[in-house]
């Protein structure tokens, strides 16, 4: 949590980060998997992970029922919005504002990397919740 708390806190006040010029490859790579979820294709939900992350979980399954257990306001969501991106070192930094199933907030940071592919791959997500619910 306090990892969390430190990523967002130094996304928000870093002198050195830029703000991402052209959003729009993350936001299409999050949204490919966002709408993978809804659809229960976890085929499609594993293809935006990075390699890192296949690694970590290395089978579709196996990455869904992470998924399930530990962002289920990712998801199962009523609403997605993109907020803020950054870039620092070729990692984009994409917020995303969640309310979720239940009608509670939360604030989701995702991590990107271009693949050597050239690809753009999800390399992680901070799920935390907001401070009001709606």
């Amino acid at each position: 949590m306090r990892m969390v708390l430190l990523l967002l806190a130094v996304l928000a006040a870093a002198p050195g980060l830029a703000v991402a010029d052209d959003a729009t490859p993350a936001q299409s790579a999050i949204r490919r998997q966002e709408q993978a979820f809804a659809r229960d294709d976890a085929a499609a939900a594993y293809a935006q992970a990075a390699p890192e992350l296949h690694a970590m979980f290395p089978s579709p399954e196996i990455f869904m029922a992470m998924v399930r257990q530990g962002y289920a306001p990712v998801y199962r969501r009523k609403s997605f919005e993109f907020g803020e991106s950054k870039t620092e070192g070729g990692v984009i930094a994409q917020r995303v504002h969640i309310i979720d199933a239940n009608g509670e907030a939360w604030e989701a940071l995702y991590t990107l990397e271009t693949q050597p592919d050239g690809d753009l791959k999800i390399t992680g997500c901070s799920l935390l919740k907001a401070e009001q619910s709606v």
